[in-house]
């Protein structure tokens, strides 16, 4: 109960009853994308500053193979998993979907964290840049598989439906800008160090909450909007959008009690592996996979499973981690 009395958590949930209400109340483009780009500059310092302490240790490899695998064995898990009731595109779009991560999920996580007290390596924003990419060039390998086994059936394509190009693909998952912002700030943070932290910590510490507040309640309207997307669809999504994302977790926790990394580290591996793209993966698949229903893959991601991981996973996945440590 004391996650819902956060004031970033709470915006949140006014967001989503504001939206569910139909309230004209609405953030700017404009404004909703600098919060974001602020978010993760704030989150690239703080990360690059701690790294810029503790040095490229052998935990901090361990996190990032373990986030590395865990990049690639999600989405290989759920595009198995979403075969067995949808469409070899579809599939292939909502694995990657969920193969990927949510920057504001691991954000918020972060938060919740430090309110809490719990140690945590800076380097897991690190983590986070490289599961990003992962799970796009498989959902487009797996399309492009699905495209010639349909040409070999002698079966006719939708125009336009040929070969996404897998280094265009891979150069715009990789170009990304916030992706980008990301590895730079935590690049600066780095080569800084205690100098640059002290003096960068008017904005990246004191505003940092009050910026993640004002998004969070920008990230419950969208929420709210996108949940009319699920209806009619089949229960299984909905049972996925929530079970999945657990299901994901879970190993990620058994991965990282193997590999003896630390109660909050494992907590962010979880979440990170819990986590699924609403901006920057469905972007990339509309064009790459453009047979895929974007309704799903958006939908399930940004209408059941970020508010499930907001409100619900952060703090499951962290108290299971303390338990198993």
């Amino acid at each position: 109960m004391q996650s819902f009395l956060d004031p970033a958590i709470l915006f949140f949930v006014f967001g989503i009853l504001a939206g569910s209400l139909k309230s004209n109340l609405e953030i700017p483009p404009q404004i909703s994308r600098f919060l974001s780009l602020y978010l993760l500059m704030a989150l690239g310092l703080k990360g690059g500053f701690s790294l810029a302490q503790s040095g490229l240790t052998a935990d901090v490899l361990i996190s990032l193979a373990a986030a590395l695998g865990m990049a690639t064995l999600v989405p290989v898990l759920g595009y198995l998993t979403l075969r067995r009731f949808l469409n070899g595109f579809d599939a292939a779009a909502i694995a990657a979907t969920y193969g990927s991560v949510s920057a504001v999920t691991f954000i918020t996580a972060v938060q919740y964290l430090d309110n809490h007290g719990i140690a945590f390596g800076g380097h897991m924003a690190a983590a986070m840049a490289l599961m990003e990419s992962p799970a796009i060039v498989l959902a487009v390998v797996l399309a492009n598989h699905v495209r010639r086994k349909a040409a070999l059936a002698d079966t006719a394509g939708a125009p336009g439906s040929g070969n996404a190009p897998l280094g265009r693909i891979l150069h715009e998952a990789l170009t990304d800008g916030a992706q980008l912002l990301l590895l730079g700030a935590m690049l600066i943070g780095v080569l800084t160090g205690e100098a640059g932290q002290a003096a960068m910590k008017p904005f990246s510490v004191d505003l940092f909450k009050g910026m993640l507040a004002f998004f969070l309640l920008d990230m419950g309207l969208l929420a709210a909007r996108n949940m009319g997307k699920l209806r009619g669809q089949s229960a299984w999504l909905l049972v996925y959008a929530i079970a999945g994302p657990l299901a994901h977790a879970g190993i990620a926790l058994a991965l990282g009690w193997m590999l003896g990394m630390s109660a909050g580290n494992v907590a962010l591996l979880m979440v990170l592996s819990a986590s699924a793209s609403y901006i920057a993966v469905p972007a990339v698949i509309r064009h790459a996979i453009p047979e895929a229903n974007p309704s799903l893959y958006f939908g399930m991601s940004l209408g059941l499973t970020f508010p499930f991981n907001i409100l619900i996973g952060i703090p499951l996945y962290v108290h299971v981690a303390q338990l198993w440590r």
